[in-house]
């Protein structure tokens, strides 16, 4: 008999990611993570699944490996364990190290005839407990703490031998290098200026692999910021995701020519922004399909398959409601291997005919974790705005739920992220609530990814300001419908979304009961203690007059609503000290307020930290808004 998903089912979540699908197209290797409640640590394991059938098998023990790649022969797979480069041969036997302990490791990259690997790696600090000399800003980074003048630098790996070379130099901050294809030459995106800290460019650079001591060239955006890079197959040009201004707005994908002319846009006309993936941000690397380009873009809150060709972009058609978080071609094979999303399942592998179009699931990790465990049904909405701009977002409730009960609104971060119509493996109080008859309503305001570019710029510069009624008047709609009473309305959201719940709460008397969580309460502190605070303050805001305007503890005095902060104590992201602000703020002037924070946990901890950090924080939300709202599910005769 089925049930509710509950919030300790966290513990049994199987969750696979990161594909890499083999030369011949006929397995594939992926990271699955599951959670370790003895030790308190997700696990991270390397597992395979061949094309032909059969069920997938685990390959390593973990705890912490990751970034699977096979070599270009098929014979073996490099991983990262626990940050240290591994082989893995493909017939089966025990992973071995390749190269010293006296250089860092990163994600690996083989060369073409599969020799060398190549990856990006933070240089750290010699001795931790000296003390760090600071030039620059970008000084440090969440999940990684304090960087000092070390560098994230391009190294090189001799398979054979293990000799690791490191082929830059100075305090650079490089990204993932990608081989030429006759093996010469890395190409890669590097902040290399003095002021670069200044001006957040990212120019591409090539490297001659060869030459001892050779120096990185400009290939161009030197003026923007460039992400993912790779090489066109005929070795003219550098494919470069990105932008050619350091400015807020979607990521294209563009062609670049090795002999210095201007980058040609590739996927303008989509008006959808390119994306390459990451923790909360699903997508995948691009990859060349003869002289095709495959990508993935986000459309209306799902992160979709597209196809660049000579006539233009297409969308390639998977089945109804299906997100991509992960996508690996083996094009000669003509297959690709995708990690695909739905309402019912929170990942699992696939495999794409690229001829044909027609997907077959190869996995099934959400069933076999969760046989017992159903979903409630997500339902798009979509709000008129008094301005006339459209809102578009999703409901989520159980159908037999009487009408006139509470109602959760959650304000996604970013602010250039956006909600999904997908299983949810991170935000569990929203099934939890629908179990005890609680609406959940997650909207995709100004700013979101996925409805074009004006609406994902349409809050640069006015955060607050510009989409607070993209909140407030969609729950005004939801009252005078009857479907949730207005003595029930509850507020949360992290990241942006924390900035958001304070900015509301401090500017609305809508909520009963507010929980911010990964907070930004002032601009002006944020721009000097956050690990991206400049670029973003100056993209994003502007100068300190507007800083001052859109902080929430500005209008702090606002506030009546009871406040629960949940904050992680490693946040560098939205330093601690955020939260501190408004919970100082709000106790000196007799609102019921409440910190939370939790100790070693990055920005992302929500997503990858503690299993009992995440499942605490889905129960503190859950038994704030219950506690502090008039309603408890029962409908708007309840008092």
């Amino acid at each position: 008999m089925s049930r509710p998903l509950a919030i300790d089912d966290l513990y049994r979540f199987a969750l696979p990611d990161d594909p890499d699908l083999s030369p011949d197209g006929e397995r594939v290797v992926y990271t699955l993570t599951t959670q370790d409640a003895e030790n308190d640590r997700p696990v991270s394991c390397l597992w395979e699944v061949r094309a032909d059938g059969g069920p997938p098998r685990r390959l390593t023990r973990g705890p912490a490996d990751s970034s699977p790649r096979w070599s270009p022969d098929g014979t073996s797979v490099a991983f990262l364990r626990e940050g240290r480069l591994h082989l893995l041969p493909a017939a089966g036997g025990e992973a071995v190290p390749v190269g010293g302990d006296d250089h860092p490791h990163g994600a690996p990259v083989w060369s073409p005839d599969g020799t060398r690997i190549a990856f990006s790696a933070l240089v750290p600090r010699k001795d931790a407990n000296a003390p760090v000399v600071v030039d620059r800003l970008w000084y440090k980074a969440d999940g990684a703490g304090l960087l000092g003048q070390g560098g994230v630098h391009i190294f090189v790996i001799d398979v054979a031998t293990g000799d690791t070379r490191r082929l830059t130099g100075g305090d650079i901050r490089a990204g993932v290098p990608a081989w030429s294809p006759d093996g010469t030459r890395l190409a890669f995106a590097a902040a290399v200026a003095d002021d670069r800290d200044l001006t957040g460019a990212y120019p591409v650079h090539v490297i001659d692999v060869a030459a001892e001591g050779a120096e990185p060239r400009a290939a161009g955006f030197t003026s923007g910021m460039a992400g993912e890079v790779l090489w066109y197959p005929d070795g003219t040009a550098l494919l470069v995701s990105g932008r050619t201004t350091v400015t807020s707005g979607h990521e294209e994908l563009f062609r670049q020519p090795l002999d210095g002319p201007a980058p040609v846009p590739l996927t303008a006309s989509l008006d959808r922004n390119v994306m390459t993936g990451g923790p909360g941000y699903p997508g995948a690397r691009p990859a060349f399909v003869g002289d095709d380009i495959l990508f993935c873009a986000r459309d209306r809150g799902v992160t979709r398959l597209y196809r660049a060709d000579a006539g233009g972009v297409t969308e390639l058609p998977l089945p109804a409601g299906t997100g991509i978080g992960g996508c690996s071609v083996a094009a000669k094979a003509g297959r690709a291997a995708l990690i695909t999303a739905d309402g019912a399942t929170f990942g699992e592998v696939a495999l794409l005919d690229l001829g044909t179009g027609e997907v077959a699931a190869l996995t099934g990790h959400t069933a076999d974790a969760l046989p017992d465990v159903t979903f409630y049904p997500v339902t798009e909405r979509e709000f008129t705005i008094s301005d006339g701009t459209r809102v578009h977002g999703f409901v989520i409730r159980d159908p037999q739920a009487p009408r006139g009960g509470p109602l959760l609104v959650d304000v996604h971060g970013g602010p250039h992220n956006a909600w999904a119509p997908h299983a949810d493996p991170a935000h569990l109080y929203h099934q939890e609530l629908a179990r005890r008859g609680w609406t959940i309503l997650a909207l995709n305001i100004r700013g979101s990814d996925g409805y074009g570019e004006d609406f994902f710029t349409a809050a640069v510069g006015a955060w607050g300001e510009a989409d607070e009624r993209d909140i407030l008047e969609p729950v005004r709609e939801l009252i005078g419908e009857g479907l949730v009473h207005p003595r029930g309305i509850a507020l949360t959201g992290y990241s942006y979304g924390g900035f958001m719940s304070c900015w509301l709460s401090a500017r609305s008397d809508v909520f009963a009961a507010v929980v911010p969580g990964g907070v930004v309460t002032d601009l002006r502190s944020d721009a000097g203690t956050a690990d991206i605070g400049p670029p973003l303050t100056e993209i994003e805001i502007g100068g300190l007059d507007r800083q001052a305007e859109l902080s929430p503890l500005t209008y702090v005095d606002g506030v009546r609503a009871p406040t629960l902060i949940l904050h992680g104590d490693a946040d560098e992201r939205c330093p601690a000290g955020q939260a501190e602000e408004w919970f100082h703020a709000l106790r000196v002037r007799g609102v019921p307020v409440r910190l939370v924070r939790y100790p070693g946990a990055s920005h992302l901890f929500i997503l990858t930290g503690r299993p009992s950090h995440r499942a605490d924080y889905c129960r503190r939300v859950v038994d704030w808004v219950t506690e502090h709202t008039v309603l408890d599910g029962r409908g708007a005769d309840h008092d």
